[in-house]
């Protein structure tokens, strides 16, 4: 079998990552990935550049934004692919933002859990619609829609 070849064109990186097309370009727009153009302007990649694909699709699994994969990107060595250290020392910054996200979500199901138990909807109780009842010092109503010559806060 003879040497792999050293650039890939964008329709082999979309078939072997399974990237289409469209989302390369929006990744090399947004700075997660780069390409080098020949004199016909089309794109080559390096080959690692699919090793790269497969770090921003994993941390997109886990529920990171493209920043923030690509500030994480950014704290590499320029031209080199992204290794099982790079990936554990990320994956431990990120553990504290992913762990809050977490208790975040749990504490909606929970709060969503009671509203849906009770079948009220009140706006008074809900914590949902009405979280800490910040707005119960302008009084009964809707204060945002009144005058503030009323009392409103609009």
């Amino acid at each position: 079998m003879g040497k792999l070849p050293n650039v890939l064109t964008i329709g082999e990186v979309s078939r072997r990552s399974g990237v289409p097309h469209t989302a390369l370009r929006f990744y090399e727009e947004r700075g997660l990935i780069t390409s080098e153009r020949t004199a016909g302007n089309q794109r080559k990649y390096a080959r690692a550049v699919l090793r790269r694909l497969a770090f921003i699709r994993t941390a997109q699994r886990v529920g990171l934004s493209l920043e923030e994969i690509r500030d994480a990107l950014a704290t590499l060595p320029a031209g080199r692919t992204p290794t099982k250290t790079d990936w554990t020392r990320l994956s431990n910054l990120w553990r504290g933002e992913l762990d809050a996200r977490i208790d975040a979500m749990q504490r909606l199901r929970d709060r969503l859990t009671a509203c849906i138990g009770c079948g009220c909807l009140s706006l008074k109780s809900c914590n949902l619609m009405n979280k800490d009842d910040e707005l119960a010092a302008y009084g009964p109503g809707a204060p945002r829609l009144r005058a503030r010559s009323e009392g409103g806060i609009g």
